[in-house]
């Protein structure tokens, strides 16, 4: 099918234009951008914010069953240093094949792909059957409750079917990894750091902590694979004390645990706080908490959805179409124990994302919605 790459680009460009960086994630101003659109193309078009600013708009045509649902998240990554950018990060700026901006792979490409599909799909008359849902939404970035989390949570989407926009370069993801964060605090009591006897080291007593998760659990945990995915464990933050001279008082680390599918938030929790127990430090010298968790998930590459997708790359590109594994986690997960097909797809390369002069392939982006309207014929009919 033709794709009018010049306007696909216009709309990616007018998208980067936008600041939609975390913190905090404020979306308010794509929202007089993507809504008049919509409505113009006869979608029920509503916005949701569980929070001021942090705007989710969700867009649907058709009726009835299959419900089929696009997601892509809004929010990006701040510029970090400016003086990293070769370019405006807010301009999109051609470079051969190349468009840079910030969030042009993560994930405003797969943005511009959804909007073009959505006019499409307006331009031939609705799907012929079932209804078809687009959401553009926040709060993906910080892992947080506000976005899809929120829209499913107030059961303003429901879908049978999920294929959430991700910088994929076109493959698919079919399984994903959960994600845990826990918080652990040890106390203890200050003293002069010339006496350190007359006190009690709360850092010493973390580190004690730490050196027994990692003897105990860590270690098993760093074996347990499912396929090509590997369960994993991260101390990504550490804190303590208040100053050289002090015998601590408080110690905090933060813990990222990615599960299989087949592991859970709630048995993950309940490991670490057993093997934290076992340790035999004090009682109330120490507490875990469960900063947030969802759990992974794995669709069937022989469902409808998957079907179709990878029957709709084949049919566009004149290959087979090829699976990739998730390294982060998507908003897929918050659907995860809902029995439904899942799958990320979308234009942009994950190394793209997250860093200085941000890029996506024109290229790719022009394929992506190529294999974006197949897909939709495929599984749901168009005019």
């Amino acid at each position: 099918m033709p794709v009018d790459a010049s306007a696909l680009v216009d709309t990616l460009a007018r998208l980067v234009a936008v600041p939609t960086a975390y913190p905090p994630g404020d979306t308010s101003g794509l929202t007089p951008l993507l809504v008049p659109e919509l409505e113009a193309l006869g979608y029920r078009v509503g916005v949701h914010a569980e929070r001021p600013g942090l705007d989710n708009v969700v867009a649907s045509i058709g009726d009835g069953g299959p419900h089929l649902v696009f997601n892509a998240h809004a929010d990006t990554v701040g510029v970090g240093d400016p003086a990293g950018w070769r370019s405006d990060p807010f301009a999109l700026t051609a470079d051969g094949d190349r468009l840079y901006g910030l969030g042009a792979s993560n994930c405003k490409g797969s943005m511009a792909v959804h909007l073009w599909l959505a006019a499409e799909i307006a331009r031939r008359g609705g799907p012929r059957r079932g209804t078809v849902t687009f959401t553009f939404v926040t709060d993906e970035e910080s892992l947080g409750p506000h976005g899809m989390a929120y829209l499913r949570r107030a059961g303003l989407v429901k879908p049978d079917l999920l294929c959430l926009g991700a910088p994929t370069a076109n493959t698919l993801i079919t399984a994903e990894r959960g994600v845990m964060w826990v918080g652990i605090e040890t106390t203890g009591r200050a003293a002069h750091a010339g006496a350190p006897d007359t006190g009690d080291n709360a850092v010493e007593r973390m580190l004690r902590l730490l050196a027994r998760l990692e003897a105990t659990l860590f270690a098993d945990i760093r074996r347990r694979v499912d396929g090509p995915l590997r369960s994993t464990v991260n101390l990504g933050q550490l804190h303590g004390g208040t100053n050289t001279n002090v015998v601590p008082s408080r110690c905090r680390a933060e813990i990222d645990r990615r599960l299989l599918p087949a592991e859970t938030v709630d048995g993950a929790y309940a490991e670490i706080v057993a093997a934290l127990k076992a340790a035999g430090e004090p009682e109330g010298s120490w507490s875990a908490e469960l900063m947030r968790g969802t759990n992974g998930f794995a669709s069937s590459r022989t469902g409808a959805l998957v079907t179709a997708l990878a029957g709709a790359v084949e049919a566009v590109t004149g290959k087979p179409a090829a699976f990739t594994d998730a390294v982060g986690a998507s908003d897929g997960r918050w659907f995860a124990g809902d029995g439904i097909e899942i799958v990320n797809f979308g234009p942009g390369g994950g190394s793209e994302g997250h860093a200085a002069n941000e890029f996506i392939s024109r290229a790719e982006l022009v394929e992506s919605a190529a294999i974006h309207a197949a897909f939709v014929g495929r599984l749901v009919g168009l005019g």
